[in-house]
C-alpha cells in the first residue's frame, strides 16, 4: 500500500518532467512569430512621415512657406525634429499633390501657379465637381445635408472669430459631403489634390478681400438648391461659385505680382 502510494508521485512527477521540454518547445513554436514587435517599426516611421506630411502642408497652405521658396530638407528636419527620411518621403508625397516641385538645382521647391494654371485649374474643378454633384444628387438623404448645414455653421463661427486657418479646410469638407454620395472615389481624390492646389492661394485672397462672406452666401444657395433636389439649379449656382472663385482669384494675384514687381 505505502509502496504503491509512493511509486505514483514519483511516477508522475517523471511523466511531468518528461512532458516539460514538450510543453516549452511546443510554446517557443507557438510563440515563434514574434512579429509585432518586428513590425512595429514600418508603422512607427509612416506615422512619422504621415506627421511630417501633414505639418509641410499645413506650412504651405498657410503662406508659412510661400511660393518658390526652397525647401532644404537639413533644415526642415531640424526644425521639425525629425530625421531627413519622412521630410524626403513627405516632399515626394507633396509633389504628388502638386505643392512642391524638384529643381534640379534648388531641390525642393513650393509650387508657384502662374494665372494661366489657375483658369485651368477651375476650370477642371467646374467640370470634375459638377460631374460629382449630379451624380450625388439622386442619393443626397437628410443626413447629408443635415451634416453639410452643421459644417456651414461652424465656418460662419470661424468667419466671426477670423480663423482663416480653417476656412480651406471647412470649404473641402462642405464640397465633398455633397459629393459623396456619388460613391466615386478616385474622381473625389483627383478634386481634393485640386483644392489643395488653390487653397493657399484663396485662403489669402479671401482673407484680404473679405471674400469670404460671399462664399459662405454661395455655399448656402448651393445647399438649399440641393436640398430641393433642384439639379438644374443646383448645378448653376456650383458653376458660377467655382468659376467666380477662380475669376476673382486671378484677377487678385494678377494686382499682387504686379505690385511685387514694381
Amino acid at each position: 500500500m505505502s509502496r504503491k502510494s509512493g511509486t505514483e508521485p514519483a511516477a508522475a512527477r517523471s511523466s511531468e518532467a518528461a512532458r516539460r521540454p514538450a510543453v516549452r518547445q511546443a510554446k517557443r513554436a507557438a510563440g515563434a512569430p514574434a512579429a509585432p514587435a518586428a513590425k512595429v517599426l514600418p508603422i512607427q516611421r509612416q506615422t512619422l512621415t504621415g506627421m511630417t506630411l501633414d505639418a509641410l502642408r499645413e506650412r504651405i497652405l498657410h503662406g508659412t512657406y510661400p511660393e518658390g521658396e526652397p525647401l532644404r530638407q537639413d533644415a526642415i528636419a531640424e526644425e521639425l525634429g525629425v530625421s531627413r527620411i519622412p521630410v524626403r518621403e513627405a516632399l515626394r508625397q507633396l509633389e504628388a499633390e502638386g505643392l512642391v516641385v524638384f529643381n534640379p538645382h534648388r531641390g525642393a521647391v513650393v509650387s508657384t501657379l502662374s494665372l494661366s494654371e489657375i483658369e485651368e485649374l477651375f476650370d477642371l474643378r467646374t467640370t470634375i465637381e459638377l460631374d460629382l454633384l449630379r451624380r450625388a444628387l439622386p442619393r443626397v438623404g437628410p443626413e447629408d445635408v443635415a451634416r453639410a448645414k452643421e459644417i456651414l455653421d461652424r465656418y460662419e463661427t470661424a468667419l466671426r472669430n477670423g480663423d482663416v486657418a480653417s476656412w480651406g479646410a471647412m470649404n473641402w469638407q462642405f464640397h465633398s459631403t455633397l459629393y459623396a454620395p456619388a460613391d466615386r472615389p478616385f474622381t473625389m481624390s483627383v478634386a481634393q489634390k485640386l483644392h489643395q492646389q488653390c487653397d493657399r492661394y484663396l485662403r489669402m485672397q479671401l482673407a484680404l478681400t473679405h471674400g469670404e462672406l460671399r462664399a459662405n452666401e454661395e455655399h448656402r444657395a448651393i445647399l438649399a438648391a440641393v436640398k430641393k433636389r433642384d439639379a438644374r439649379r443646383a448645378a448653376e449656382l456650383l458653376r458660377e461659385h467655382i468659376l467666380g472663385a477662380g475669376r476673382s482669384l486671378r484677377d487678385f494675384l494678377e494686382r499682387e505680382r504686379e505690385r511685387g514687381a514694381t
